[in-house]
């Protein structure tokens, strides 16, 4: 019997950072059985070359990465998302399009380390520091089992996952 494969769409505004290592870390943690791709309200219309620079470092996967607009995830035919995850503030109070199939939806805010100032290394921290939270979110996340529990009770762990930070302990359920 083949196991179901979760789609998740991790939003934020210029799909260039937080996103992107939301949707790299979801493909590698989920082992198959959760998609991830991502999206902005307003994409850069790149990659930031420090998020490319962490993840190449950590061998996670980079292939098919782009900073491209979340209308393409709401358009017909576009693959049906099972979650929609916004990962920055900016993000989380626009309006979003309407999900086909009513994904379960949760906001995991995540500071933007593209906006961080100061010396080079000081910004690439900003990059690990952000790289951490996600992980560790995204870490719980892949080990939930969607299809044993109810909506309500996965709606209030998806709730709980986003206030998790990098130093705290990673729960399994």
């Amino acid at each position: 019997m083949t196991e179901r494969v979760y789609n998740v769409l991790f939003i934020c505004t210029g799909n260039s950072a937080r996103s992107i290592f939301a949707e790299s870390l979801v493909n590698h943690w989920g082992h198959g059985r959760f998609k991830g791709t991502s999206a902005g309200s307003h994409p850069k219309g790149r990659v930031h070359p420090y998020a490319l620079d962490m993840l190449r470092s950590l061998a996670l996967p980079v292939a098919g990465l782009s900073s491209k607009s979340w209308d393409e995830f709401a358009q017909p035919g576009a693959p049906p998302m099972d979650f929609v995850i916004t990962v920055c503030d900016q993000a989380a109070g626009e309006a979003c399009p309407i999900w086909p199939g009513q994904p379960m939806t949760a906001h995991w805010g995540v500071e933007d380390p593209a906006a961080a100032r100061g010396s080079e290394m000081a910004r690439r921290q900003a990059f690990r520091d952000a790289f951490r939270i996600l992980e560790t979110r995204i870490r719980i996340f892949t080990s939930l089992r969607p299809e044993k529990l109810d909506r309500l009770s996965l709606k209030r762990r998806l709730d709980e996952i986003g206030h998790k930070g990098a130093d705290q302990p990673v729960p399994l359920p």
